[in-house]
């Protein structure tokens, strides 16, 4: 048996508060947890995740988001920590449901740089 992507999915929907708690590393973290068979410790800082999901056998892709995967996007000014979140296959969500990959309106009209993580 290996990763459940679903059971990731599922428990970051039923855990996602209706706006931003500033605890997104620690949301999706625990939403990786649920899907089960990964060891996934803690990140202090969202923007600094990418190894921390390398190393339990995610990996960087190139193209459009398929449900499970993350997004670790890097930070911004007044957002020193950055950001992550997990794909459900239409809604990115993070310790909330957003409107877009981007967290917020000050994500949006930056952009900054950010990868893409899966499972497979």
């Amino acid at each position: 048996m290996s990763w459940n992507k679903d059971g990731a999915i599922s428990y970051a929907k039923s855990h996602a508060q209706p706006s931003s708690t500033g605890n997104c590393a620690r949301y999706v973290t625990e939403a990786i947890r649920a899907g089960g068979r990964l060891k996934l410790p803690n990140t202090r800082l969202a923007k600094d995740m990418g190894r921390t999901l390398v190393n339990a056998g995610f990996h960087l892709v190139y193209d459009q988001p398929h449900a499970g995967d993350v997004a670790v996007i890097q930070n911004i000014v007044g957002h020193d920590s950055g950001h992550v979140c997990i794909y459900d296959g239409q809604q990115w969500i993070s310790d909330f449901v957003q409107r877009t990959m981007y967290p917020g309106q000050a994500y949006r009209n930056i952009q900054p740089h950010y990868e893409l993580f899966r499972h497979d």
